[in-house]
């Protein structure tokens, strides 16, 4: 019985926008585009990435001064989906993204995909990138919340089967952190998408500029 039977060696658990997926272009476009139709000022892409927070309406509050109510929240988030996803089909694979995954499978490592974006339209943007066999596991969430990845990554682990001081989070995200601790697991932050490395570093992880950099550091955690 050798470290690469099954899930016992160290396991990546991925993010997908804005770390797999090199979409924050797509974000901020579609951000501007939903605040546009609600009347309210555009913004640049240092800005996003030093306001955005999880849940989302509270990175609204901090753009408006005030928490959208229900009625802005479903215009806003209705808006920003469908500007997104307009844009999603242009975007490709962070630098390194696809050889570091296929490396990684072909060691005996195993890897999981765990996203906030709806399961029913991550699950086939994944395939189209030739990417799903790579992965052990692959949630995107299926409800209408707007919570963070907490609860979900207390799911996606137990449905691996897997002990959480042999996962490390790979994200883009203050969230991912936050999850990764919720669960006991260790995280890597990446600064390639919703954050910037000022805002990374206030959570206390290690904060990484490439995805290479983020498995090599993982490798160190656990």
């Amino acid at each position: 019985m050798g470290k690469h039977d099954g899930l016992r060696g160290k396991h990546l658990v991925w993010d997908w926008n804005g770390t797999l997926l090199d979409d924050i272009g797509a974000v901020i476009g579609a951000t501007n585009a939903a605040f546009a139709e609600l009347g309210l000022e555009t913004i640049t892409l240092e800005q996003y990435r030093e306001l955005y927070t999880v849940p989302v309406p509270k990175f609204y509050e901090r753009l408006m001064g005030r928490l959208p109510t229900d009625a802005e929240w479903t215009v806003m988030d209705g808006a920003f989906h469908r500007h997104y996803w307009a844009r999603a089909e242009g975007c490709g694979l962070t630098a390194g993204a696809a050889e570091l995954l296929a490396a990684r499978q072909e060691s005996g490592l195993t890897q999981s995909l765990l996203s906030l974006a709806p399961h029913a339209e991550l699950i086939p943007l994944v395939r189209r990138h030739g990417i799903a066999e790579r992965f052990v596991r692959m949630d995107g969430r299926v409800d209408a919340s707007t919570d963070g990845k907490s609860g979900h990554m207390v799911r996606h682990l137990a449905a691996l089967a897997l002990a959480a001081d042999r996962v490390v989070v790979i994200g883009d995200a203050a969230d991912d952190a936050v999850a990764a601790a919720h669960v006991g697991a260790k995280a890597v932050l990446y600064t390639g998408g919703s954050h910037s490395r000022a805002s990374l570093e206030r959570v206390g992880v290690p904060v990484v500029d490439s995805l290479a950099e983020a498995v090599a550091v993982a490798e160190e955690l656990v």
